[in-house]
C-alpha cells in the first residue's frame, strides 16, 4: 500500500535560475560599459552636441561593435524578464506560446531597426 503526502508537482525548467540571473548581471554590465564610454565622450566634446556630435561618436567602427552587442544584449535580457513573466502570470499554455513567438518576433524586428540605425551613421 503506498500513501500519497501531498501533491504530485512537476518541476520544469529548475535549472535555470542561476544562469538567467548570471545573464541578467552580464547584460546589465554591458549596458553600464557602454552608458560611461557615451558619458564620457559626452562630457569631453566641445561645443555644442547636435547631430553630427552624435554621429561622431557613434561613427568608429569599434563604437558600432559595441553599440550592436549591446543591442542584442538587451533583446536577451528582455526576453529572459518577458519569458519569467509570461511563464509566472500566464497559465493557459496556448496563450502563453502565442505571448513567447510574439516577444521574439518583437525583439528581432528591433535589433533589425537598431541595425539599420547604427549602419546608416
Amino acid at each position: 500500500m503506498s500513501v500519497n503526502y501531498g501533491s504530485k508537482r512537476v518541476v520544469t525548467g529548475a535549472r535555470y535560475g542561476m544562469r538567467d540571473w548570471l545573464a541578467q548581471r552580464v547584460t546589465a554590465a554591458l549596458f553600464a560599459l557602454l552608458t560611461l564610454i557615451v558619458v564620457l565622450q559626452v562630457v569631453f566634446t566641445s561645443g555644442p552636441l547636435g547631430y553630427e556630435g552624435w554621429a561622431a561618436i557613434f561613427a568608429p567602427q569599434s563604437m558600432k561593435a559595441l553599440s550592436f552587442a549591446v543591442f542584442v544584449a538587451l533583446a536577451y535580457h528582455i526576453w529572459i524578464g518577458m519569458r519569467d513573466i509570461w511563464m509566472d502570470y500566464v497559465k493557459p499554455a496556448g496563450i502563453r506560446l502565442v505571448l513567447h513567438v510574439f516577444t521574439i518576433v518583437w525583439l528581432v524586428a528591433c535589433l533589425g531597426w537598431a541595425v539599420q540605425v547604427l549602419w546608416r551613421l
